[in-house]
């Protein structure tokens, strides 16, 4: 089965006058069509970097300076703006953060969702809000009909989401990246957003990059899990796996991190230091100035992504675990 999206070798730079920083060097992965792949990291490790680089949202002085993207088999990172244009929305769809900053105060809803299918689907405006009235249904807004005619404020931060999910919608895209997407809801809006992309994924064969730092929603929604560090993949796997039992000591500390119900500890763990900045990044694995593992050859090289199965971690600690 041919991947819905292909991430090969994948750098963006940010050019400053002290020269280029590496935002992203070298991350790849695969998604496949129904798939949930979850990236996950600190602030700083590149997570929103990544999925903007995948929808052509990378702004000077940033840029792609490496690797491929394809879509269905469809190189994209070299297309012109104009091209790209067409196929965000279309093909790829995104969801933010914040609903309010994905919304239009001065529109309704119901204008915001047909001038979207209309500009990628070949609808009049009329069959245009027939199915906005559909997807306004799909994702869960009571009596869709009425309140398509309302405008962004008139909804709750949660039912707002749940617009910005029919307009990542709207075109049947084969990919959706959603950033952040219920850091903004409280815990029991959280679980029904969850549960929305699941059913999304299941019921139309979308395929999600999921960016987060929060591991309870990783858990509950991926099917695979990216952790990423300074830029990298430090490892990547079933989600089940990695959380189950980490091989990075990166990921295991952010897995420490996670609250239990049925564990008996009395504190939580945490990882000592701060991501490093990317015009200070440290010679060789850029964990090791935290990392209590760390050896002198963590110190001098930087280990590369070895895979054993399904399951890929990047670091000397495995190295003999690749295939």
């Amino acid at each position: 089965m041919q991947s819905v999206l292909s991430v090969r070798d994948l750098r963006v730079d940010f050019i400053t006058r002290r020269g280029a920083l590496h935002a992203i060097d070298g991350v790849s992965f695969d998604i496949a069509p129904g798939e949930i792949l979850g990236l996950v990291g600190e602030s700083g490790a590149g997570k929103s970097v990544t999925g903007s680089a995948v929808i052509g949202l990378i702004d000077p002085p940033g840029k792609i300076s490496g690797g491929e993207i394809l879509l269905n088999g469809d190189r994209i990172d070299t297309l012109p703006a104009e091209k790209m244009r067409k196929i965000r929305g279309k093909r790829i769809g995104m969801i933010f953060q914040d609903p309010l900053t994905s919304l239009n105060p001065l529109y309704r809803i119901g204008e915001q969702l047909v001038q979207t299918i209309c500009a990628h689907l070949p609808l009049d405006a009329k069959q245009a809000r027939v199915r906005a009235i559909k997807l306004l249904e799909d994702v869960g807004i009571p009596a869709p009909d009425q309140r398509i005619d309302s405008y962004p404020h008139e909804f709750s931060g949660g039912m707002r989401q749940r617009v910005v999910i029919a307009l990542a919608l709207c075109a049947e895209p084969d990919l959706v990246i959603a950033d952040e997407p219920t850091t903004a809801l409280d815990v029991s809006v959280q679980a029904q957003v969850i549960a929305l992309l699941k059913q999304i994924c299941a019921d139309r064969g979308t395929a999600v990059i999921l960016v987060t730092h929060d591991m309870g929603v990783i858990a509950e929604a991926a099917d695979r899990v990216a952790v990423m560090y300074a830029g990298r993949i430090v490892e990547i796997g079933p989600v089940a796996e990695v959380i189950r039992a980490p091989r990075h000591p990166y990921a295991a500390g952010l897995m420490g991190a996670i609250p239990s119900l049925t564990s008996d500890r009395d504190r939580l763990e945490q990882i000592e230091g701060a991501m490093p900045r990317l015009s200070n990044l440290p010679e060789g694995c850029a964990f090791h100035p935290r990392c209590t593992q760390a050896t002198d050859q963590c110190r001098q090289a930087r280990p590369d992504l070895n895979a054993n199965g399904a399951h890929a971690v990047a670091c000397f600690l495995h190295e003999g675990d690749h295939i």
